[in-house]
């Protein structure tokens, strides 16, 4: 039997390196890899937290030409484009209001100006009031009529414009509540100043004008007729407006204060009751709440901006969260932001944080079950020569010349192989296992290649000794 000659184990060696051995050390990839997967998931957090701040491309109804509606739409851009330029506005031109309504419920626009006794559409939900028009029978000084009961078989001056449909609408809603039938009730559509000479000549009984309690359609009514009668002219109260809302749900009650026409003297010379129609910046049911809600807090916190460049918005309000309208109703990104505040920009940066806290604590938990079935697959990797020759030496007792010769060649391959491994690739106890089980699969191989007899001899095979 030959004694084995022991070979040295150089942890500098080079020569015959396999690729897989040229890995670094575990610690300083796992080092290495956390530190990345940290960078990669913080900016991951950023991403998303720029992602997830409200954005959108929308269209929007901008209005007849030389329409307020238009006047508010054309500001309330060019505010926008200053405040939210991730808010990109694209307009869409109608012919009028109605026009606007069924732009939003064809869905052909996403935000529209909608006035709540012009056939509103029905996925339409309210982002802000622009303002109230109040709806205002004008008559003149001394006038005999007293009441909406003494127009039948009169003449109503309506104010020619875009709005003249609409406003003979409301004229007839209100006259069919009185049981008076449209046809006993005369129109005459004209001008403001032509409506105040029929006034004067008594060609008109009254003369039905929208408008808001600020300069407008009501306020020139007014005007024309004070110039044409040199008279007070009157309004003409409604008693039963909160009950003609009730039938006609796009009307509400309101209460005219003295002078809200006219301060000297006096229009209304005494607060009245009558009703009022809303403009309504409306947006459709689908539009995402988070949008809905930047869109209600850009108009409602820059209202200031948007009257100096139009005195129209000065007249902007937030809609009631709890209003239960079957129409118009507000819309629930706007609710929930109306009812629980704003947010300031670190309430927001901490929600952001708080979630890529939590992203990062998952992947932090993902990173190390996944280093730990890394290190686990090295660790296997690093143990299985030593267990295959164990196996050899198992293995070498009972195996024929063939199977001995095939032994010893494995034998060799793993003693290679372990030569080729780079310093830190092999933990120092599994070299100090892989030096004994070396030793006792020799010494096995050795015994059956004696036991065969000289002609299967075979040239020694190395043995591993541990340089230290």
């Amino acid at each position: 039997m030959q004694d084995a000659k022991p070979v040295a184990v150089d942890p500098d060696r080079t020569g015959s390196e396999s690729p897989r051995h040229r890995a670094k050390p575990p610690r300083r990839w796992s080092r290495a890899l956390v530190a990345v997967a940290i960078l990669l998931v913080a900016a991951g957090a950023f991403a998303l937290a720029h992602v997830w701040s409200p954005h959108a491309n929308l269209r929007i109804t901008l209005g007849p030409p030389g329409s307020t509606a238009e006047r508010f739409i054309t500001a309330f851009v060019s505010v926008s484009r200053v405040q939210h330029p991730r808010v990109n506005l694209d307009l869409v031109r109608v012919d009028d209001l109605a026009g606007s309504a069924k732009a939003l419920e064809e869905r052909r626009t996403d935000l529209a100006i909608v006035r709540s006794d012009a056939g509103a559409p029905a996925n339409a939900q309210t982002i802000v009031i622009l303002r109230r028009d109040v709806v205002a029978l004008i008559v003149p000084p001394h006038s005999p009529v007293t009441s909406v009961a003494n127009l039948a078989g009169k003449t109503v001056g309506l104010v020619a414009g875009p709005l003249q449909d609409t406003n003979t609408r409301v004229l007839d809603m209100v006259l069919s509540y009185f049981n008076i039938p449209a046809k006993d009730v005369g129109r005459a559509i004209l001008p403001i100043d032509a409506l105040a000479q029929a006034v004067r000549q008594k060609k008109v009984a009254a003369i039905l004008a929208v408008g808001p309690m600020a300069p407008g359609e009501i306020v020139d009514g007014v005007a024309a007729v004070v110039r044409a009668t040199k008279g007070t002219p009157g309004i003409l109260a409604l008693d039963e407006a909160e009950a003609i809302g009730k039938r006609f749900p796009g009307f509400e009650a309101i209460d005219v204060p003295v002078g809200a026409f006219r301060a000297h003297p006096a229009t209304p010379s005494e607060s009245v009751t009558t009703l009022a129609v809303t403009y309504r910046f409306a947006a459709s049911e689908l539009m995402p709440n988070v949008v809905a809600a930047a869109i209600a807090r850009s108009i409602l916190t820059t209202k200031a901006k948007l009257t100096a460049v139009t005195p129209l918005a000065a007249q902007i309000e937030a809609p009631d969260p709890d209003d239960k309208s079957p129409i118009l109703p507000v819309h629930p990104g706007v609710a929930a932001y109306l009812s629980n505040g704003d947010q300031s920009f670190f309430d927001q940066a901490q929600q952001y944080l708080y979630l890529g806290g939590v992203v990062i604590s998952l992947a932090g938990s993902l990173l190390a079950a996944a280093s730990a079935g890394w290190a686990r697959r090295r660790s296997e990797a690093e143990w299985r020569p030593v267990r295959r020759l164990v196996e050899i030496a198992d293995a070498a007792p009972g195996a024929d010349r063939a199977e001995l010769a095939a032994l010893e060649g494995e034998f060799r391959a793993i003693v290679t192989a372990m030569l080729g491994c780079t310093t830190g690739a092999v933990s120092t106890d599994c070299l100090s296992a892989f030096a004994t089980a070396l030793a006792h699969a020799r010494d096995a191989l050795d015994r059956r290649r004696a036991s065969l007899g000289p002609e299967t001899a075979l040239p020694s095979a190395p043995t591993l000794v541990v340089a230290h």
